[in-house]
């Protein structure tokens, strides 16, 4: 599921969100959904924890930006 884009897993999520919301689908299929969202929110916050990072790791040198790399790990 990793490789799939942050704003497409934002668009699944609502697209679950409003199913749920309904309620007018059955209790597997409602759970099935609910797992499904799970692991997009994790993936989100996954790709959101990586962009901060990296956006904490621009460091103003002068009049310069650079760009220092980072671990997972960090």
């Amino acid at each position: 599921m990793s490789e799939i884009s942050f704003e497409t897993a934002i668009k699944q999520l609502e697209e679950i969100v409003k199913s749920l919301e309904n309620g007018d689908i059955p209790l597997d299929e409602a759970l099935a959904l609910f797992e499904k969202g799970v692991k997009l929110t994790e993936l989100c916050s996954a790709k959101l924890n990586a962009a901060e990072k990296q956006i904490k790791l621009l460091v103003k040198d002068g009049e310069e930006m650079k760009k220092e790399d980072f671990t997972a790990n960090e």
